[in-house]
């Protein structure tokens, strides 16, 4: 097993060099160029070369480059070109936002999706498997932007009332907080419950035709033993497959999201700093981005390797 774990770690080291390569590309493609934004904007006594020489802009790319690689493999991410205050500390404010829409997006998205697509597997073309078949379907197809859109505008006209948008801390008041969380995380946490539902259910099927199962009826064990005892673990392995690949679908969510209900996150920060062209603060935001989807990835082989034993031994 620590083998396994060591071979995946040092997968990481390339992808996140590659990712580099691409996060610092593409920002330098955006049309703009923020030395302009800052003179017409603020009206700075710099002109433009002067004002590029002392952001470090009028470096050759590879040099830029090198010298963000090797500050960030320091630590240092550092300043933004507008405010001059540390990346650190504006993504250690940022993050936990962020993390917190996204775990309580996953843990509701389960929430929903284990309980309903195992019955619905139990029983398999009745009303309750086709009440929930269109749920996952109403899942998929409505968009949760304008889901979140509509809870904020109608409310608001027909009741008077609107989703709190005033951010408070959890350390501050944990029920506020969490209240303020409710209702993005549930139309994330729907949003994505309808795939991984779907895949629960076929799974499940699959599992419960298999000959192990049969003679587990067979012996007259009960239904809760044999569901979650011999067939969720073996159903599970491609179900974790999609809430893997699910993150990087919460974490664009979330920029929607924390934008319509004023979250102060990642998301809503991207947004920000790509309007002003902040080239450090937008890599940063993307590097983390992008590590939160590796490690994540990392964690889902780990997982594969715990419930399927198998799938480390192929490695050796």
């Amino acid at each position: 097993m620590s083998r396994y774990i060591v071979r995946r770690l040092l997968l990481v080291i390339p992808t996140l060099f590659i990712v580099s390569l691409i996060v610092f590309s593409l920002i330098r493609m955006i049309p703009g160029d923020v030395a302009v934004l800052m003179v017409e904007n603020y009206r700075y006594a710099d002109d433009i070369p002067m004002l590029r020489q002392k952001l470090g802009l009028d470096k050759p790319l590879h040099e830029q480059y090198l010298s963000w690689v090797g500050n960030m493999l320091r630590g240092d991410f550092g300043e933004s070109l507008w405010t001059r205050r540390s990346i650190v500390e504006e993504l250690w404010n940022r993050i936990p936002v962020s993390l917190e829409l996204g775990i309580l997006t996953i843990i509701i998205s389960l929430l929903i999706a284990l309980p309903i697509g195992i019955y619905s597997a139990l029983r398999q073309d009745t009303k309750t498997d086709y009440v929930a078949r269109s749920f996952a379907i109403a899942g998929l197809s409505i968009p949760g932007f304008w889901l979140a859109t509509m809870i904020v505008v109608f409310p608001a006209i027909w009741f008077r009332w609107s989703p709190p948008l005033q951010y408070v801390p959890f350390s501050k008041d944990p029920l506020a907080n969490l209240w303020q969380f409710a209702i993005p995380s549930l139309i994330l946490g729907v949003e994505r419950s309808a795939s991984v539902m779907r895949m629960i259910r076929a799974m499940m099927l699959e599992v419960l035709r298999q000959d192990y199962i049969r003679t587990a009826w067979s012996k007259g064990l009960q239904e809760m033993v044999i569901v979650y005892r011999h067939a969720l673990k073996n159903a599970m392995i491609p179900v974790i497959t999609i809430i893997g690949l699910q993150i990087p679908f919460i974490m664009g969510g979330s920029v929607i999201m924390e934008s319509i209900f004023a979250l102060p996150g990642m998301g809503r920060f991207m947004i920000e700093v790509i309007s002003q062209r902040d080239y450090p603060m937008l890599q940063a935001v993307n590097i983390v981005f992008a590590a939160l989807v590796v490690f994540t990835n990392l964690l889902v082989d780990i997982t594969y390797a715990y419930l399927d034993p198998r799938i480390r031994l192929r490695q050796r």
